[in-house]
């Protein structure tokens, strides 16, 4: 199956922008225990030590503080549902895009500033500043057209991506569970 093209992506994205504002679904789960590595469990745990065990943030963040350690601003990825079917097409010979939380809520900067504490079943996730601008591993899986879709003018600020949080309060979520934002 072909990549995704711009002009599908511009129609789209009025409807990725109508997602809701306070709570959505967790519409799956995923698992990079290692690179190319992907499991779908039912639910997962994350905590602040360790981000979500069994993850590779303790091991390989791409993002480390000034003295080496993980940056806990990328310990727990959420995807936009609504941008997952439009990048994830070859859902046999392309792997998961491998974000831990897909939800179907607006990760906007308007709606999700940083700071902002998101409730994921029992756990407590805080909006980091740090901008998942798609990695190259993003463009070569799913296009130059996605990967441009996130960093077009204008697009930065609407987190197509989606955002990247650090662990507050630890807990557990199930997919299916509803992502609320704590105002």
């Amino acid at each position: 199956m072909p990549p995704v093209t711009a002009a599908e992506l511009a129609a789209a994205l009025p409807h990725v922008l109508a997602a809701p504002r306070d709570q959505g679904p967790i519409t799956g789960l995923c698992l990079r225990p290692d690179y190319g590595q992907r499991s779908f469990p039912d639910r997962i745990r994350m905590t602040r030590a360790a981000g979500i065990p069994g993850e590779r943030w303790l091991t390989a963040p791409w993002a480390r503080l000034p003295d080496g350690a993980p940056d806990p601003g990328i310990q727990v990825s959420i995807l936009p549902a609504r941008v997952l079917p439009l990048v994830w097409r070859d859902r046999d010979g392309t792997p998961h895009p491998g974000d831990p939380l897909v939800a179907d809520l607006d990760m906007s900067e308007a709606n999700l500033p940083e700071g902002t504490l998101l409730q994921a079943g029992t756990a407590v996730l805080r909006v980091s500043g740090l901008f998942n601008e798609a990695c190259v591993k993003w463009k070569v899986r799913y296009g130059q057209a996605a990967k441009d879709w996130i960093t077009a003018p204008g697009h930065p600020a609407l987190r197509l991506r989606g955002v990247l949080c650090s662990v507050e309060v630890d807990g557990e979520v199930s997919a299916g569970q509803m992502l609320r934002v704590l105002r």
